[in-house]
């Protein structure tokens, strides 16, 4: 059960960790750190990821700032209580970790196995660029399963716009982050930070997809 979970959520990263270890819980006596990483894009723009490491994996490595590590794990998702809602919180749960000094040719790898959970949201960006938001439920041990927010681009948004609550769908990409400002008061604005997946190949029901990619 364990073998076919990790085959339906796997994710690669590479990048540079950009702060310190913090602790974050403690899990049946194991305690849990995250650090963030900055993942380079092709172009001049970086996605600075979230990683869940357990005190095991973290014992006898360098992750100080400036640090470079190869991190294989899965996207996980929980609900975390604030300011009067649950808020879906995105974090990469690392299952192995390296120090590694050469480049890596495709630093930011996805994949998932799950499916449609509410109606698919198809827009036009204001440069006419043609998007759907998704959300992916993808099964994990016990009963849980993990949502996350997904993009398709070009014509996957076209087909995923008519996807329905419950199709199954594969898809390949990687992890972004993204500012966004949120007004809080008539006096205050804040800037937040969503993580979601960027589609580039997609499968639904055994029918391919052809790749369709964003400005990198």
């Amino acid at each position: 059960m364990t073998e076919k979970v990790i085959e339906s959520n796997n994710v690669t990263v590479y990048g540079t960790v950009i702060s310190k270890p913090e602790f974050s819980h403690e899990m049946y006596g194991e305690g849990f750190y995250t650090v963030y990483i900055e993942v380079s894009r092709l172009s001049d723009i970086s996605d600075n990821l979230p990683i869940t490491i357990s005190e095991r994996l973290i014992q006898g490595l360098n992750i100080d700032v400036g640090a470079t590590l190869l991190v294989e794990g899965q996207l996980r998702s929980y609900n975390k209580y604030h300011e009067g809602n649950n808020k879906l919180i995105l974090t990469i749960f690392a299952r192995n970790l390296r120090p590694i000094d050469q480049e890596v040719k495709n630093p930011n790898q996805i994949y998932l196995d799950g499916y449609i959970c509410k109606k698919p949201i198809y827009r036009t960006t204001p440069f006419g660029r043609e998007i759907t938001d998704m959300l992916l439920a993808v099964n994990r041990p016990y009963n849980k399963s993990d949502y996350i927010p997904c993009i398709a681009w070009g014509r996957n948004a076209r087909y995923s716009e008519n996807l329905k609550v419950g199709d199954r769908i594969r898809i390949w990409g990687r992890i972004q982050s993204r500012n966004y400002q949120k007004k809080v008061s008539e006096d205050e604005v804040i800037t937040r930070t969503a993580y979601e997946v960027s589609i580039s190949k997609m499968e639904v029901s055994g029918e391919e997809m052809g790749e369709e990619r964003e400005e990198l």
